[in-house]
């Protein structure tokens, strides 16, 4: 019974225990679906508001939290544009005027197209002049009372938020720069990476970022971070506007850049880098057209993020620290890994620009108050992509794509959409539907706030406190402007790069320097340019600009090494017309006279070098015997291989401002020698940018120690101690460094160059013990090895092609510490085994002896040739006079035929050494004119 009873109990608690179990598993069941439902949601609701996640307001201060606080929408909501309008009018009745009071916009771009700026010399007062006035319209306005038009109260001032008046002034002049008279003329981004100095980069970013916040710009688009890693040699591509092609040295040099205009603006000037995230890979200008470029993420990390990376996340200092990126109109095939799907453009694709901001070399940089801009939504590159398949442009479309892709600010430009007549009207629409956006949708003014909150941020950056007073520069600051030159000069002194042929070889083609009775003429590419549409035309590159140049550094009054009569100056344009036959021009005849023919190229987008290649392949005759020089003022890639072999010497300079041309003038003379090296690849020439930044494989790789550097004490009165001399034992662990390990330029190789340290077992069991992979940083890399066995221990490394180093050596033992010796070893040249050679066959001369004497046979030729010729002119003179004047003729004959012979017989006056060369036929020659001479005296005797 107690049996049954105990089976009953079991019976019961199995039960039990089945239906606690169901229950868990249909609570785990409902759980399970519930959280599936919330993570639907939540994917559901990322797709509507895309960048809320990733927009993180950064901690504001108290003041900039109260101003946010105390706007209204529409203030707020006009923070988030940058706009543009024509002409120098800001009056109560100007367009912009109206933007700044009623639509309380965030900034405005100044453009040399809208007409912003008025020729020169009143450039700079007149852009000062109104951008103070820019800054007092909205000062005005915040200090006016308000009367809420719907219930004609009225309220009080409203916040005064200084407005950010931008510039693109890249350098190089005309089409890049915006303001192109009265600024210092600073060089081109690509002729400064042409100098591998990244402190002439941070120079240049201090003149202009000191002249343009005098002017009161505080938002400065640039510099350009695109690596030009393919250039094209039609153009098409952004040419002299980057740094060069390799990621590593684009970012080197935008930090110094960024660095110069932080510094040189006190940081009042909020730098945003461009084309984020990065256009270098396209074959179209940004502006033109939505190119597409297909690139995974993790292909762009590598190449085209690379330098964004290191001027945000990756950035060392607050001053090399972007405060913003423009992200740019461009497309990604395989952006995810498909190659089939191509993302929106960048600016309007929420998914894809949240990917890249997340990476961690921007996450930390955006959370902190990183500024996202979009590029130009006016171009025509935008407008066009809307309105492919047939559809129509609408500005509002495209302002709302880019804010709700993570853009913080829209840079409007010149938009006109197609349901609007002009760009305020436009530029009005777009703002009134935000504002009406923003009272409708919560999740949508939620975002707007966290955008204002991060512009109010880096405005407060710029200024301490939002007073006019703060805002405003004296006019005073105009007096230094402009006169920087020095820094343009030793940037065109430094860049300036020989192409072809090699350095070594320059002096075999050219010897020597035009010479003062030589004719030079000059083919220039010039092109006409406008500050503003009623101003007056100028020359990009003028006509004679090279020519004026020589005469100044080397004529008359310098020198005298050439003159004006000897020097002629034609445009492109005139060589194109000889090309045509329009005319027979005076260029033709210049030409031919002409001694050296000096070309000058900008560009190659107006199909300047394709001119200059055909008239070297169609008019070869008049090239003959004339020195070829090409200068090109823009990028050294605008010619093929073929073209380029005509060329006597062919020389880049990057730039085109005046310091460029006095340096290649300079060059011309030889009076400076091309120290550039081109930081982009120039297939035509094989010259390949990744060959040329591997390590030098003629170098030693030095090797030290990593010892922690010990702290000087200023002024201490206490004798420093020697340096003890590091000891090692088993069990230690030792800690290595090279040296700087140079490229084939000279210059400290790319940051993540591979880098291989090995320790060897030397004597009885010799081998490799331990190798460590390393890579370089600022060109050193480092490493350590524990000593774990005894014996003579060699530590060297390696950075292939580089194989040779400097050799650590230390005997371990287990007895005692032992120092480390340091051996050098010598760099000896690979000496080629010479290709053998058949045997020479001495061929000996019957006649000739190998010292250059007769032989005793050309003694018999040369008698019975003098007794002939004596019988001959005996003969001769008894027919033609008498027998007395016969015998004179033929005496005088067999003297001078013995004298020739007698002199080559004795080797009078190195005769020998033309009697070796001459053989036989030299004797028999001299011999005759021996008995010629002979003939002549006899003549004059027998006349006595």
């Amino acid at each position: 019974m107690r049996s049954s009873e105990n089976r009953d109990q079991a019976r019961a608690e199995r039960e039990t225990k089945i239906q606690k179990a169901s229950f868990i598993e249909r609570r785990l069941f409902y759980l399970k679906k519930h959280l599936l439902h919330i993570f639907l949601l939540i994917n559901l609701f990322a797709m509507f508001v895309p960048t809320l996640a990733q927009a993180q307001s950064p901690t504001l201060p108290p003041q900039i939290s109260a101003i946010l606080k105390s706007m209204t929408p529409q203030e707020r909501v006009g923070q988030l544009f940058v706009v543009t309008f024509k002409g120098t009018d800001v009056g109560d009745t100007s367009e912009i005027y109206d933007l700044i009071v009623n639509y309380h916009i965030g900034g405005v771009v100044l453009l040399a197209q809208n007409d912003n700026f008025t020729a020169a010399p009143d450039t700079l007062t007149q852009t000062h002049a109104m951008i103070e006035s820019l800054q007092r319209v909205a000062w005005d306005t915040s200090t006016a009372p308000v009367t809420d038009s719907a219930s004609g109260l009225t309220q009080g001032n409203s916040a005064f938020v200084p407005l950010l008046v931008g510039v693109a002034q890249e350098g190089n002049g005309y089409p890049t720069d915006q303001i192109l008279s009265g600024l210092t003329p600073l060089p081109s981004e690509m002729a400064i990476g042409a100098t591998w100095n990244t402190g002439l980069a941070q120079q240049v970013g201090e003149v202009r970022g000191r002249e343009l916040s005098a002017l009161g710009f505080n938002l400065f688009f640039g510099p350009s971070l695109d690596v030009l890693e393919a250039p094209s040699i039609s153009g098409g591509d952004l040419g002299t506007r980057v740094f060069g092609g390799d990621p590593y040295w684009v970012g080197e040099m935008g930090r110094a850049y960024i660095t110069g205009l932080h510094t040189g603006s006190n940081n009042q000037l909020l730098v945003i880098a461009k084309h984020f995230p990065g256009v270098g890979g396209s074959d179209r200008l940004p502006e033109e057209e939505v190119s597409t470029v297909r690139k995974s993420i993790d292909q762009l990390k590598q190449i085209e993020l690379s330098p964004f990376f290191a001027v945000s996340g990756n950035a060392t200092s607050p001053e090399m620290t972007v405060d913003g990126l423009l992200v740019s109109h461009i497309r990604y095939q395989g952006f995810q890994g498909n190659i089939r799907a191509t993302t929106r453009p960048i600016s309007f694709d929420p998914q894809a620009l949240k990917q890249i901001l997340a990476l961690p070399e921007f996450s930390t940089w955006y959370e902190n108050g990183g500024l996202m801009i979009s590029d130009d939504l006016g171009t025509a590159a935008v407008s066009d992509f809307y309105a492919s398949g047939g559809g129509q442009f609408l500005a509002v479309t495209a302002a709302r794509d880019a804010f709700l892709a993570g853009n913080d600010m829209m840079y409007l430009g010149n938009i006109v959409s197609s349901d609007a007549p002009d760009t305020f009207t436009s530029t009005t629409r777009v703002i009134d539907f935000f504002a009406q956006k923003y009272e409708e949708d919560p999740a949508f003014a939620q975002r707007v706030d966290t955008s204002v909150a991060r512009i109010l941020a880096v405005k407060s950056g710029i200024y301490e406190d939002f007073v006019f007073s703060n805002v405003v520069t004296p006019l005073n600051a105009l007096a230094n402007i402009g006169t920087a030159t020095d820094v343009t000069f030793d940037v065109a002194r430094n860049s300036a790069t020989l192409i072809n042929p090699d350095i070594q070889d320059l002096a075999s083609v050219l010897p020597l320097p035009p010479q003062s009775d030589e004719r030079m003429v000059f083919i220039t590419d010039t092109a006409g340019y406008k500050q503003c549409s009623q101003c007056a035309e100028q020359s990009s590159l003028a006509v004679d600009a090279l020519q004026e140049a020589v005469l100044q550094l080397y004529g008359p009054q310098s020198g005298n090494q050439t003159a004006n009569f000897r020097l002629t100056s034609y445009s492109l344009s005139d060589l194109q017309t000889l090309l045509d036959d329009l005319e027979i021009p005076l260029i033709q005849d210049d030409i031919t006279r002409a001694d050296w023919i000096v070309f000058s190229i900008t560009d190659s987008s107006q199909g300047q070098a394709a001119l200059v290649s055909r008239f070297m392949r169609e008019r070869p005759d008049l090239l003959l015997d004339k020195r070829i020089i090409m200068f090109s003022f823009g990028a050294p890639y605008y010619f093929d291989t073929t073209t380029i072999s005509k060329f006597t010497a062919y020389s880049s300079l990057y730039s085109k401002q005046t310091q460029f041309v006095d340096v290649a003038a300079r060059l011309l003379f030889q009076e400076l020698t091309p120290i550039g090296a081109s930081p982009v690849s120039i297939p035509a020439v094989g010259y390949e940018l990744i060959s040329v930044l591997t390590p030098n494989p003629d170098q030693i790789i030095p090797l030290f120690l990593d010892l922690e550097v010990v702290p000087e004490i200023p002024d201490s009165l206490i004798t420093p101690e020697p340096t003890p001399i590091p000891l090692f034992q088993i069990g230690d662990t030792i800690a290595i460094r090279t040296g700087l390990i140079t490229d084939n330029n000279g210059n400290p190789v790319p940051d993540g160059t591979p880098v291989k340290f090995s320790m060897m077992l030397t004597g009885e069991g010799a081998g490799i013990l331990r190798q460590v992979d390393a890579v370089t940083t600022q060109g050193v890399a480092r490493a350590a090895f524990g000593l774990d066995k005894p014996g003579l221990l060699e530590i060297n490394v390696t950075s292939d092609p580089a194989v040779i180093s400097n050799i650590l050596q230390l005997d371990v033992s287990q007895s005692g510490a032992v120092a480390v010796t340091v051996v050098v070893p010598e760099l000896t040249e690979t000496v080629a085994s010479p290709t053998p050679e058949p045997p020479v066959v001495e061929v000996v001369d019957d006649y000739i002896s190998t010292e250059g004497y007769p032989r005793l046979s050309a003694w018999f030729v040369a008698i019975l040739m003098i007794v002939f010729s004596t019988g001959i002119g005996y003969g001769v003179g008894i027919q033609v006079v008498n027998r007395r004047t016969a015998f004179r003729w033929a005496l005088g004959i067999a003297l001078g035929g013995l004298a020739a012979y007698n002199y080559l017989a004795f080797g009078l006056f190195g005769i020998t050494n033309w009697l070796t060369a001459g053989g036989i036929t030299g004797l028999v020659t001299f011999v005759i004119f021996g008995e010629f001479l002979g003939f002549v005296v006899g003549w004059v005797w027998s006349r006595r």
